[in-house]
């Protein structure tokens, strides 16, 4: 059975005291409050991961915003799926809109950044997305074929299992916009379909498809409703504990 999954995405927000703090709040209330089988994760910036990873781990898993798509090496400012592994992290995001436009992170990189993590024992949530005018002129169906293919179709079925994958439209992060629990489905079904037609019904049944797109309290029990919406990749909200858990207690019921 796939999981039901929420993960905050803290981006480059919190000093260390501040994260500390929110992380705390976090634990406390999903410790108190969630009544389901469904995970909580925190990607939360390099500097918070090792002290997160002692406070809660236990209740509220651990993962990293971004590793290096190499094992070692003369890679000054970077971090090592092998250095995220080693600190208690279970969990890694790969491929997220803002790593792809500011960074320039393509497909192929993706792939050798997904490698790593698997060789390391880390699950990737592996982020695609379409951008507005790619929405607006129709062909975003073929955009999401072609990250998924150069980026994760390579896997074996094996290595393919530990993927999540997180669905987040480019034009519904940090706008205010949000995609209809409706569009949000249309296309998390395509994905569905498209893990299908490479690796089987079987496999597409048990891959967990997150949405990521300006989810909140408000709008994830509709989101969350959807047949394939296995939950969220949740930017904003996650920076606030009463929110963050209050998607996560979506799936109490």
């Amino acid at each position: 059975m796939r999981k039901k999954i929420v993960a905050g995405n803290w981006k480059m927000n919190t000093d260390y005291a501040e994260g500390i703090s929110l992380f705390s709040e976090i634990v406390n209330i999903v410790r108190d409050e969630k009544k389901g089988d469904q995970l909580a994760i925190i990607c939360a910036p390099f500097i918070h991961l090792n002290s997160l990873s002692k406070l809660g781990g236990d209740v509220v898993k651990i993962g990293a915003q971004n590793c290096h798509q190499k094992e070692s090496g003369a890679f000054t400012g970077e971090i090592s799926a092998k250095m995220i592994k080693s600190i208690g992290c279970e969990y890694v995001i790969v491929g997220h809109s803002e790593r792809r436009q500011y960074f320039a992170e393509s497909d192929a990189l993706l792939a050798d950044k997904t490698n790593i993590a698997l060789a390391n024992g880390l699950t990737p949530i592996f982020c695609i997305g379409e951008t507005l005018d790619e929405r607006n002129n129709g062909n975003f169906f073929e955009i999401l074929k072609g990250q998924l293919e150069n980026g994760l179709f390579h896997l074996s079925p094996e290595d393919f299992a530990k993927v999540v994958i997180a669905y987040e439209p480019v034009w519904a992060i940090g706008t205010g916009l949000t995609a209809t629990a409706a569009q949000a489905q249309e296309v998390h079904e395509f994905i569905r379909a498209e893990v299908a037609g490479k690796y089987g019904e079987a496999a597409a049944e048990e891959t967990s498809i997150l949405y990521g797109g300006s989810c909140t309290p408000k709008n994830a029990p509709e989101l969350f409703a959807q047949k394939d919406i296995d939950g969220g990749l949740i930017g904003g909200a996650s920076l606030k504990s009463r929110d963050f858990a209050d998607i996560v207690k979506t799936f109490n019921s």
